[in-house]
């Protein structure tokens, strides 16, 4: 079956589409990207998603039947000469996310995109699981178990760090670590840069001891899973912590990304149960070459990188097969995972046929 899988990342750094095909053998799954795409957000559309969490509610409702009409045209645009999918699979792009108010919305309506394009649709992969008492996320981890299994743990940098993991009853565990992309990138605009390229700027500064003490103790870390982050808890809970520090944003950039290694890597050697782990890493932040280095100091698990394809599109391939599993009506969200009242197929289906 082919799929296409559609994924807007918190850091706003595009619009990631991959082409995905996916085949059952001797139950295990196989799958393939056969051809991905970023796409970057032409200014009026990256403004307005920068600012929906403000809009009026008029505003934001006509937003997001705007951006799924914007999804599907990219869509278009991208699936021309190629071959037609069997369905898209589209995670959108997260506005807001308050799990403990069972609330999360990603915009880019998928009726739209569906409309658009006049291929199926399935979105909105995170209400029901949100409804049933759970986080609505992390969503990647069943995909990291099916599709990723040689591998003890599976990290994405992107926005923010996640990891996913067996622990040793055999039961997928995972959380959200803390914030990555989107507070460097954060710090890297101060300084006239969309992103520290390869952590050039961050290697040249040097640690603030009391600045990292205070980011080590935000009570987030202390939390046992299921727990998730977003954009609102970085605004009340990890910017205020820089604003006390007059310091240059070479320094800032040296002491986050100390404590991005060490969040990162105390997670993953307290859960070691194999001298010879593996640990696969993912997401934009693996480009970051010394922060890299930073958590292969730290970690006990050897660190995998893999190629391309996968570092920049594997959350993509892991909606597609999300989408794969809603449409077989598999599970495709965790209870262990996101604490919801049990697994559960989530996805709202746009479907052309009776």
């Amino acid at each position: 079956m082919i799929i296409l899988g559609i994924m807007s990342g918190t850091s706003l750094d595009g619009l990631d589409l991959a082409l995905c095909e996916f085949e059952l053998k001797n139950d295990k799954y196989k799958f393939n990207i056969t051809d991905a795409q970023t796409i970057n957000y032409e200014n009026d559309i990256l403004e307005k998603l920068q600012k929906a969490p403000k809009m009026s509610a008029l505003e934001f409702i006509l937003f997001h039947k705007e951006y799924g009409i914007y999804i599907g045209k990219k869509v278009n645009e991208f699936l021309e000469n190629k071959t037609k999918p069997d369905f898209i699979a589209s995670h959108g792009h997260t506005i807001f996310h308050q799990p403990e108010k069972k609330l999360t919305f990603q915009i880019g309506d998928g009726a739209f995109i569906a409309a658009e394009t006049g291929i199926n649709c399935i979105s909105d992969f995170r209400t029901f699981d949100t409804a049933l008492g759970g986080q609505g996320a992390p969503l990647v981890p069943i995909g990291d178990k099916l599709l990723f299994s040689d591998y003890d743990f599976c990290v994405n940098l992107g926005g923010f760090a996640n990891i996913s993991f067996d622990n040793n009853k055999a039961v997928r565990i995972a959380y959200d670590i803390c914030p990555v992309n989107i507070i460097a990138n954060k710090f890297s605009e101060e300084i006239g840069l969309k992103f520290d390229d390869a952590g050039k700027i961050g290697k040249i500064g040097k640690i603030n001891i009391k600045l990292l003490k205070l980011l080590n103790e935000i009570e987030y870390y202390t939390l046992k899973s299921p727990k998730s982050l977003a954009y609102e808890y970085l605004q009340k809970h990890f910017l205020p912590i820089f604003s006390k520090f007059d310091i240059p944003v070479k320094d800032k950039l040296r002491t986050l990304y100390e404590h991005i290694a060490f969040q990162i890597s105390e997670e993953i050697n307290k859960n070691l149960f194999s001298e010879n782990a593996k640990a696969l890493f993912t997401g934009g932040g693996v480009y970051n070459s010394f922060l890299i280095s930073l958590i292969e100091e730290k970690c006990k698990a050897k660190i995998i990188i893999p190629e391309k394809k996968t570092i920049e599109f594997k959350e993509a391939l892991i909606f597609a097969f999300l989408g794969l599993r809603r449409y077989e009506n598999k599970i495709n969200c965790l209870a262990s995972v996101t604490g919801a009242k049990f697994d559960n197929s989530s996805g709202v289906i746009f479907n052309f046929e009776n």
